[in-house]
């Protein structure tokens, strides 16, 4: 898994919490990947990543969802929910707002449902502002 997932160590006996950062977040994928799950949760998995760490993740990610299993991913970078996800459901004060399609959504949008706009307010509200999805 090490070659597979590009984790970078001076050998395989190297602790996990010994490697950098993007290391560590690659091993954590490997670990998780490799047990098959139905469902897997990830929080913020490329916070303070840098850029090539980033895309690596994403694309196992994308993986896992190409293989028809269920990945569930919290992340405070828009962008990132946006060009992982299929599906967005947004959360404001502990209750769903909204389930987007991120090809039909913008961050803008995602902005309003999170400070606690139902849908139809929020697209309602990026009208009167002169675009829904800018």
């Amino acid at each position: 898994m090490i070659d597979e997932y590009d984790v970078r160590t001076t050998n395989e006996l190297v602790p996990a919490k010994a490697l950098s950062g993007g290391n560590q977040q690659k091993a954590i994928i490997a670990r998780e990947t490799d047990r098959d799950p139905d469902l897997l949760i990830v929080a913020n998995p490329t916070r303070g990543l840098d850029v090539g760490a980033i895309e690596f993740i994403h694309k196992r990610l994308i993986e896992q969802r190409d293989k028809f299993k269920a990945v569930l991913l919290v992340s405070f970078e828009l962008e990132e929910i946006l060009n992982v996800s299929d599906r967005i459901a947004v959360l404001h004060q502990g209750k769903i707002v909204g389930i987007v399609d991120p090809k039909e959504t913008s961050e803008n949008e995602l902005g309003l449902l999170m400070a606690g706009y139902s849908l139809e307010e929020a697209r309602k509200e990026l009208e009167k502002a002169g675009g829904a999805h800018e």
